[in-house]
């Protein structure tokens, strides 16, 4: 399944708890809350382009699936990760979270876990 497309955030569940808990300050939380990002996926057989973009910044991740790659996480710190495909998911380890993604329904649907909290974000496609 291709993830390539456009896709606007619709709703998010667990956000300001997730969030807490992997670090981000409360003044990030409070104006991230209720942007209407969009995620942009390129995707070209196992190599992707991912970028979600905020009012006055974009985060893009360059990533081949089995290989790794330098990624950045939504706090900005820079790693390395091997992004899998599962069972037609794409699931990434962040450190502190994993980091799960998957289309359901044309939707992009993306699931991180972290310390028991379960923040899950659904976008609906655009384009």
């Amino acid at each position: 399944m291709s993830f390539t497309g456009k896709y606007e955030l619709e709703n998010q569940e667990n956000y300001d708890a997730f969030m807490k808990l992997i670090g981000i300050p409360d003044d990030t939380i409070e104006k991230g809350r209720d942007f209407k990002f969009t995620t942009e996926v390129v995707q070209n057989g196992n190599d992707f382009t991912w970028s979600q973009i905020y009012p006055g910044r974009t985060m893009t991740n360059k990533f081949t699936v089995g290989q790794e790659s330098e990624m950045e996480t939504m706090s900005g710190k820079k790693f390395k990760a091997t992004v899998k495909l599962e069972g037609g998911k794409l699931v990434v380890d962040f450190g502190k979270y994993l980091h799960t993604s998957e289309i359901v329904g044309g939707n992009l649907v993306e699931t991180s876990v972290a310390g028991g909290v379960t923040f899950k974000r659904t976008s609906k496609k655009l384009a």
